[in-house]
């Protein structure tokens, strides 16, 4: 006999099954077709960039059925140029889906942004977030400002990390050989806050390289105080 630990543990993911076959009979109940469409092949005009955080559910945030949005999710909604996991993301989107944008979306009060700024160890993770004090260092005169009020320094490193990740996808060799060849791209940056549930455009969009630079240097230059 299974031990009770197990026999809980299979219950609850019971409910898991009992919520998909729910789903998706509600999916199929709007549109018959729904699934065989789908299974064929997807086509989203997104890339969403954005937090490993369960309480930012990006299809959720935009109303966005399945197979409208091309996702890749991290802790605190990093792109570096050295994790090819990202890149391949990025560079299948863009030259096999042919999104027409790539947004980077982060979240007030993201945890590890947070444990970051606090200098807090939270284990393996630390090495990740490394990314992130590279941003703090980067800006530690315009962190400044908020040093007496830890939620707004907090809240305005979240804004900082994402105008810096679009920054970042805008230099990758995928995006800027894409606007070379005149392909239809823009990538923004958007920030999400779970305290009213809307998303907020930090206007840095970008085009083109030259309008990613003059947009970086605008999105920095007028954060509020």
């Amino acid at each position: 006999m299974l031990p009770i630990a197990i026999l809980r543990d299979m219950s609850s993911l019971a409910e898991l099954f009992s919520n998909n076959k729910s789903w998706a009979q509600n999916l199929i109940t709007r549109d018959s077709a729904f699934f065989e469409k789908l299974s064929v092949q997807q086509h989203p005009e997104y890339l969403w960039i954005g937090c490993a955080d369960s309480r930012v559910p990006a299809e959720e945030l935009v109303g966005l059925a399945p197979g409208e949005l091309f996702v890749h999710r991290n802790v605190a909604n990093v792109v570096v140029h050295t994790d090819f996991n990202c890149l391949s993301v990025i560079q299948f989107a863009v030259d096999v889906l042919k999104v027409k944008h790539i947004i980077v979306c982060g979240h007030y009060g993201c945890g590890g942004i947070m444990a970051t700024l606090r200098e807090e160890r939270v284990g393996l993770a630390d090495n990740w977030l490394r990314h992130v004090d590279d941003v703090i260092q980067k800006h530690q005169n315009l962190l400044a400002r908020w040093d007496h009020d830890d939620a707004s320094r907090c809240n305005h490193l979240c804004e900082l990390n994402v105008i810096e990740q679009v920054s970042n996808v805008c230099k990758t060799t995928v995006v800027r050989d894409a606007w070379e060849r005149g392909q239809e791209l823009i990538v923004h940056g958007w920030i999400y806050g779970m305290k009213d549930g809307l998303v907020r455009d930090l206007h840095t969009s970008a085009s083109s390289l030259e309008e990613a630079r003059a947009n970086y240097l605008k999105a920095i230059s007028t954060l509020p105080e």
